[in-house]
């Protein structure tokens, strides 16, 4: 068997591991005999565990798994595009951009996007404007690659566009009202919670679609690894397919942050682990282990959130330092010496 295969198959198997958990453990203590019941249909369960089994706990497995896939496929995209291993949107300030759009929708639109006799309004336009947020500081970002050259340099004009972001936040949040300021505050901690049953099949299907895209997108990706002249003497586009690379990466980022809140590490550490793992960069098997390794990181995550118990859940933002910060460090440490 090989290396790549035995990682996919040992990653599937943890990422089921982790979501029949994810269903079964939760801050409400309930039987697991009633979870398997309630899971099989049985409508003599009691109500109040089926709504919190069926309403809240598999919405946010599933809400999970989707967020940690793409935020791993994003960073490992970013990463490739920018050639550079500590790309990643929260890094280069896209995650921030997405948030500013969030937070134009949420503390200066309340809640819609109106444009003439054009109105969007629910959870769609939050993914409009965390798209168009991510899009802007991801084309600022792209622009300012090619006038500097410098990796480093490239990732403290990315910290510092969102560091810009960010002050125009604290400016929205300083004009809102106090119920704008505490619904954007509880959605700024991050959650995999955030996204409900009604919600669910739309959030699957930009996920999806997302995921699918940058899954075709294997040989121009590999191609980049060599260089754009390479890639270009191989027939690539590579303008063009940087642009869709981008276009993906940022779609990914946007439904993700709109949903769930700004999310930080998985995006940067899941692709360096994926990498530890398999000895390559060859995306074909690159790209499906770090997809499943970012579900199980995320899985991971969301039972760690729930330790306190019945005393409440913890902030997502809280614990997904926890476990990246310590590959980063490494990764850091690893760079220096090569």
């Amino acid at each position: 068997m090989k290396k790549s295969t035995l990682y996919v198959v040992l990653l599937a198997a943890s990422v089921l591991a982790l979501a029949v958990a994810s269903v079964y453990v939760g801050s409400v203590p309930i039987p697991s005999s009633a979870v398997t019941s309630i899971l099989l249909g049985d409508t003599s369960a009691d109500a109040g565990w089926s709504f919190i089994v069926w309403e809240s706990r598999v919405p946010q497995c599933i809400t999970a798994l989707l967020c940690g896939a793409a935020l791993a496929v994003s960073g490992l995209i970013l990463q490739t595009v920018f050639n550079n291993p500590l790309a990643d949107s929260s890094v280069l300030g896209i995650s921030s951009g997405a948030s500013l759009g969030v937070a134009l929708v949420l503390l200066a639109g309340g809640g819609s996007i109106v444009a003439g006799q054009f109105v969007l309004s629910g959870f769609l336009s939050m993914v409009a404007g965390a798209f168009v947020g991510a899009m802007v500081v991801m084309s600022a970002v792209l622009f300012l690659s090619v006038l500097v050259r410098s990796n480093v340099m490239l990732l403290i004009a990315g910290i510092m566009i969102g560091y810009l972001a960010s002050s125009a936040i604290s400016l929205l949040n300083f004009f809102a009202t106090d119920e704008g300021v505490h619904s954007f505050v509880i959605w700024g901690l991050g959650s995999f919670g955030g996204v409900s049953s009604v919600q669910l099949p739309a959030f699957s299907f930009i996920a999806l679609m997302g995921l699918l895209a940058a899954l075709l997108m294997v040989k121009p990706l590999n191609a980049l690894l060599l260089g754009p002249r390479y890639a270009e003497n191989l027939g690539i586009r590579v303008r063009r397919v940087r642009g869709i690379l981008l276009v993906i990466a940022g779609l990914l980022t946007a439904v993700v942050t709109a949903f769930c809140g700004p999310i930080a590490f998985i995006g940067l550490a899941v692709p360096h682990v994926a990498r530890m793992l398999l000895g390559t960069s060859n995306h074909r098997s690159l790209l499906p282990v770090t997809l499943l390794a970012g579900c199980a990181v995320a899985l991971l995550c969301n039972l760690l959130c729930l330790l306190p118990g019945e005393r409440g859940i913890l902030p997502l933002g809280a614990v997904t330092p926890v476990l990246g910060a310590p590959v980063i460090l490494y990764v850091l440490v690893r760079w220096r010496k090569g």
